[in-house]
């Protein structure tokens, strides 16, 4: 096996993602200032999901005082507590970047009746 196949196994986290992308998504995510830490809830819409395995990432998109934010969080990392899902999202794109230009309710994203994460 290949040593870094082997390493990449070891470190990936054993629940899986019970959210997919257009679900809102609330994640806290550790900080640490100096010799303090705290926890950081960064909450908005996941618009895309990317890679596989250790590196998988997604990227999380919030509307801030009227300016869009979006950051990218590495789903293995041991910084990221948890990701609660608050919003199932219907959506028939893999990647949402066409709500970067749109402004209020047009951001929005129809809410999933029933509410049952899909697991891919």
């Amino acid at each position: 096996m290949d040593y870094i196949k082997k390493i990449e196994n070891e470190q990936i986290k054993e629940g899986k993602e019970t959210f997919s992308v257009g679900d809102t998504v609330k994640v806290y995510f550790k900080i640490i200032e100096g010799t303090t830490e705290r926890v950081q809830v960064f909450e908005g819409t996941v618009i895309a999901l990317n890679n596989s395995g250790v590196r998988r990432t997604f990227t999380v998109r919030k509307i801030s005082y009227g300016v869009g934010v979006e950051r990218i969080f590495p789903l293995a990392s041991p910084r990221v507590e948890k990701v609660e899902v608050t919003r199932f999202g219907k959506v028939r794109r893999a990647k949402l970047y066409y709500l970067r230009d749109k402004v209020g309710k047009q951001a929005k994203v129809k809410e999933r009746v029933g509410g049952k994460a899909t697991a891919k």
